[in-house]
């Protein structure tokens, strides 16, 4: 059994937790949207016929809700006729914009054959986005006018036509500053790093890159999509929290401070990406249908193929 064959209990398993999660729109608890997310996709996992691990996931950093590192998923644990599979997941991205309504939130996850995805503790990645050409042209070990300044060559841009997403927080002053110096268009997002890492490598897309500190679930979640859209991704674990640096040198058989190419952070073609909408943005968020029923729209991409979808559902 391949990856993809499991998408249709994926794609139940996202779109449950963004309806939960869509109970709480606006409401302004961003915990409770979070714990009922992660309550009705554990739910669903509870059921799925695979042999499962959280390699990677949300919750530690900020002590919310979560499906925990190294937790079992599924009906067959232990069996040996069961497709050994790791999750990194975040069943709800963007707690805050859930909380306030704000676009691109999302229940989201990526699947691999067990050992694929980056099994690391819930810590921060920097992270750089970037278009198909910019593969072999950017690095996390380049300073920001050699990335601006890779990009825009390969685009054929100047840097003055560059969008740049960053997320909007203390720790980014001075890329901040760097990107101003040259001119670059900068736009600063409250949460969401992983639809704008999807931007970035779409061609349609106004974004050109993504660059900044974020979550490493999103960066391992991140790279499987971009590694099926055949885009330029790279991140660096960075350790603000106690203990994580510990717990990564325990979890981690390599260098802890390496840059993790997109290749390494997902290191299967038998990979899958998953995302439903909670909130409009990329994807319309929740559809509530009245008598009970909800309508959920979720994008997949399927690395071995290459294959990236829309998909509406109703529930």
């Amino acid at each position: 059994m391949e990856t993809a064959d499991l998408t249709p209990y994926f794609l139940k398993a996202t779109g449950e937790a963004a309806i939960a999660a869509a109970a709480w729109k606006g409401k302004g608890d961003r915990k409770a949207a979070d714990g009922a997310a992660v309550k009705a996709m554990r739910a669903v996992f509870d059921a799925v016929p695979f042999d499962g691990r959280v390699a990677i996931g949300e919750g530690e950093r900020d002590d919310a809700p979560m499906l925990w590192i190294g937790e079992p998923l599924g009906s067959m644990q232990g069996e040996e006729s069961a497709p050994l599979i790791d999750i990194a997941v975040d069943p709800l991205e963007c707690t805050n914009h859930v909380a306030l309504d704000l676009p691109n939130a999302m229940a989201v996850l990526a699947a691999g054959p067990r050992g694929s995805l980056l099994h690391a503790p819930d810590c921060y990645m920097d992270k750089i986005a970037a278009p198909p050409e910019a593969i072999g042209e950017i690095s996390l070990d380049a300073d920001t006018q050699y990335n601006i300044e890779a990009v825009s060559s390969v685009l054929g841009k100047s840097p003055s036509e560059l969008n740049v997403v960053v997320m909007d927080r203390p720790r980014h002053e001075e890329l901040i500053m760097d990107l101003k110096s040259l001119n670059v268009q900068i736009k600063l997002i409250g949460d969401g790093d992983v639809s704008a890492s999807l931007d970035a490598a779409d061609p349609n897309s106004e974004i050109d890159m993504l660059m900044g500190v974020g979550a490493a679930p999103e960066g391992v979640i991140s790279a499987t999509a971009l590694r099926g859209l055949g885009a330029a991704f790279e991140g660096r674990l960075v350790f603000k929290n106690e203990g994580h640096r510990e717990r990564a040198m325990r979890m981690i058989d390599d260098d802890i401070e390496r840059i993790w190419g997109r290749d390494d952070l997902c290191r299967s073609e038998d990979s899958v990406f998953i995302a439903s909408g909670v909130c409009d943005g990329r994807t319309p968020g929740v559809e509530d249908l009245g008598n009970g029923g909800f309508r959920v729209h979720s994008e997949i991409i399927d690395v071995k193929s290459g294959s990236h979808s829309f998909k509406t559902s109703d529930f």
